[in-house]
């Protein structure tokens, strides 16, 4: 699949491929890792949700980036753009596996992925969907410069209901000194 590559001091964000499919099954059979995120899937439930992922790229021409740590190579989960029919608005996401947690690698990935929605997909603003119990992902967005916006809003064809965090692209220029 083409599209971009991006790298930070310690990963590398690249569109997503077949390969990365075992990984992802990884991540959806952990218990605490899928709990926001639709919650644990089989196999085949996952290779759905992965041709999905590859079609947002092929039908968009961007989504959500697998992240690599650029020292060892391995997937370590997935970040990036992300507006899928039905969503309240364009939203740059993520998520990784556990044992990629707690190193900040999702605050890095999701700091790329919302320079790119900003300098290349030339977005205006940019939301988080999050659940109201998902204090680490609370944490991520704060630590991006976004906020609550005190508006709720319903995942289309999950029913469930979501936080929306978010920020204006002023607001994260300001933040991060950058010209996005």
């Amino acid at each position: 699949m083409n599209g971009p590559v991006i790298e930070t001091a310690r990963l590398r964000l690249r569109p997503p491929r077949e390969a990365d499919f075992e990984s992802m099954c990884v991540l959806y059979a952990d218990e605490t890792a899928a709990r926001f995120i639709g919650g644990v899937k089989e196999p085949a439930v996952v290779w759905r949700m992965l041709a999905q992922i590859m079609g947002h790229w092929a039908m968009r021409g961007w989504g959500f980036f697998a992240i690599e740590e650029r020292a060892t190579g391995r997937y370590a989960g997935w970040a990036g753009p992300w507006f899928p029919h039905g969503w309240p608005a364009p939203e740059v996401g993520w998520s990784l596996l556990p044992a990629f947690q707690g190193r900040g690698y999702a605050t890095e990935a999701a700091a790329a992925a919302i320079d790119h929605a900003f300098g290349t997909l030339g977005w205006d603003r940019v939301v988080h969907l999050i659940d109201a119990g998902n204090d680490p992902s609370k944490a991520v967005a704060r630590r991006l410069g976004s906020s609550d916006t005190g508006q709720d809003a319903e995942i289309a064809g999950f029913g469930v209901i979501v936080d929306v965090w978010g920020q204006s692209r002023a607001d994260w220029r300001a933040r991060s000194g950058g010209t996005v």
